[in-house]
Formats: C-alpha cells, structure tokens, sequence
C-alpha cells in the first residue's frame, strides 16, 4: 500500500507536515520509537488465550443502563461521558463526538475469544443519543470496533475523522463523510476543529498490517473549550510538550493510564499512570480523565485496579486536586466548565 496515493476528503486543509512518520509501506513513529509489537510475539499470544479470565469487579465501577441514561440526560451544555476503555461521548458546542467506539464483546478478530468486555458500556451502542463525530485514534480492536460501527445509526449523517489509511474501513461500512488526516492536519465540523497530532504507537488489525495506517492524537477545539484526547501512546516529552506549546492550554485532557505491565514491552506504547499525569502536564491541562483501563481482560499484567490508584496518587503529588483527576464510573457523564487559564 502505497499512502502517496490516499485521498484527503475535500474539507480538509492540506496544511504542510513532517513526513518523518512515512514509509513506503505503511508508517512509523517520529521521533522512531520500535513499538513493542515486534517484540513480545509471545506476550501478545497469552494475552489473546487468557480472555477467560473475568474479574472481580468492585461495587460502584459501572452504571446501570437506565442509571446512565438519566444522568446523560440530566445535565445539559458541554459534558462528558465514558462508555469504558477510550470510548467517550464528548458533547461540546451542540456536537456530540464519539471517541475510540468499542462497545460490544471482543477486541478480537474472532467472535469467541481474545481479549473482552467484562462490563458493559453503561448506554447501550442502540440507545446511544445521535452521533455527530466519530474520532478514532488507531487500527487496534480495542478502540475500533467493527461490530461497533455497523450497528450506529444515521451513518449518512456522522462525520468520520481518523488517521490515514483508515478511511476505506468506514466507507465499506456505509459511511459517507471521512476525513482522513495526518499529524498537524486539521479538519472543521461547523464550529468545532478537529487537529490531528503524533503519538508513539503502532497499529494492526492482523498479521500482514502491522503500521499500514496511521496512529493519532486529537486536538478538540470548540469556540469555548479546548479537549485533548491522547487515545493510546507510550511517552515521549518532546512530542507532548509540542502540543502543549502549540495548542495548549486545555481544559481537559484524557489521558490512557492502563495496560503498561511489563514495561520492558509496554513502555514503548502505553504509558503508565506516573507518565499519563506527566502528558497532562506537558500539554498544559487543567483536568485529567482516565481512560484506557477497567474495561478489557487480558491486555497487560499490571493488577486490573491498580492504575486509577497510581493515578490520583501521581497527580496528588503534580499539584492537581481531586476535583481535576477524573476517575469515572463506566456509564457516568460529568458536565465540563471552562476554566479561566493565566
């Protein structure tokens, strides 16, 4: 595959960009990081048959479908609400954008096994309210879902904005308007603009794709707010710290703070919860979501609830109040204020 020849959708601004990232056959991190999916050929195989294992979840992780439903609906202006793992619904100036959409059973190109769901979305992908945006952040079955995808209604209607290469996988299923960006890219959705930023990532749905498309960090920016959604990255200062110079500051940051054990793999991918809080700093946020835990068996080795631990710890330690490290119920939507930024 040849991404010279990928078409941008007519809206999007071609905007210079570095193209350190490219290759002939697909992409790779920049500044070149050597992702850990070469490399633990083995872990990755554990981890896929260990998907039998469901934990004991604690009371009061997840909201019951009429539970989220009433709260979405009870509050109103711009809020949040996380659906479990990356999946959110950020609703911002009238818009509702749905992130990293995985909300049916496995993240897994097999029906019956791999990694799973161990509890559900809070509001089921039928009675989700109409999508404005879907936001995707790379090719992974954890955070795009096929079955997902197909079952969201209106797909005439949604705009699709993902990184390169990701495009002909929406427009097979029906959809009709996609953006597809690279890094510093940006796309306009009536009010909101939709950039596209690095990460240190890799992406795959098989064995013969490893890094064909493309893998994002977003920039959310409505007249009033501005979101930054990590999605799912290892760490790395210089990149963040860009973000935060060019874009920053944010009123909220959702930061991935789960699947980082062993870190002699994971370091190079995901962050741990000490660096989610450290990207929360970089880019100059006010308050962090966590995100990219408490959802999926069988991803990482770290104990399944020791993440959000580590991260109000951390970002007790950085400065940041209780008020502004938001560790959510599965299910829950909390209302987003702006913040007056010296």
């Amino acid at each position: 595959m040849c991404f010279s020849n990928i078409g941008y959708s007519d809206n999007v601004p071609q905007q210079a960009v570095s193209k350190g990232h490219h290759l002939e056959n697909g992409f790779q991190n920049d500044p070149y990081i050597e992702t850990a999916a070469s490399k633990g050929a083995l872990f990755y195989l554990r981890r896929f048959w260990s998907s039998v294992f469901v934990p004991d979840i604690p009371e009061g992780h997840s909201l019951s479908a009429d539970e989220s439903i009433k709260l979405l609906h009870s509050l109103e202006g711009d809020r949040i609400s996380w659906l479990g793992h990356a999946s959110f619904l950020i609703h911002i100036d009238g818009k509702t954008i749905l992130t990293d959409p995985f909300l049916e059973g496995f993240a897994s190109p097999l029906s019956w096994a791999g990694p799973r769901r161990f509890v559900p979305s809070g509001i089921p992908t039928e009675k989700l309210p109409p999508i404005d945006v879907i936001l995707v952040s790379h090719n992974h079955y954890d955070h795009l879902d096929e079955k997902t995808i197909e079952k969201l209604v209106n797909k005439e209607k949604i705009h699709v904005v993902v990184p390169l290469g990701l495009k002909s996988f929406f427009t097979k299923r029906g959809y009709e308007k996609v953006s597809e960006l690279d890094w510093h890219q940006k796309v306009q959705v009536d009010e909101l603009t939709i950039i596209a930023q690095p990460a240190v990532h890799d992406s795959a749905r098989s064995l013969s794709d490893h890094n064909k498309t493309l893998w994002s960090s977003w920039v959310i920016e409505s007249p009033t707010k501005k979101i930054y959604f990590v999605g799912d990255s290892g760490y790395s200062d210089s990149i963040f710290k860009q973000v935060g110079e060019d874009h920053g500051p944010f009123d909220v940051a959702i930061v991935p703070i789960g699947a980082y054990e062993p870190r002699e793999l994971m370091w190079m991918s995901h962050v741990n919860p000490e660096e989610a809080v450290q990207i929360g700093i970089d880019v100059r946020a006010n308050t962090l979501i966590a995100s990219h835990w408490g959802t999926v068996s069988s991803l990482s080795d770290e104990p399944i609830w020791e993440p959000p631990r580590r991260f109000k710890a951390a970002g007790f330690a950085a400065g940041f109040s209780d008020q502004n490290l938001w560790s959510m119920k599965v299910g829950e939507t909390r209302s987003v204020v702006k913040v007056k930024h010296n």
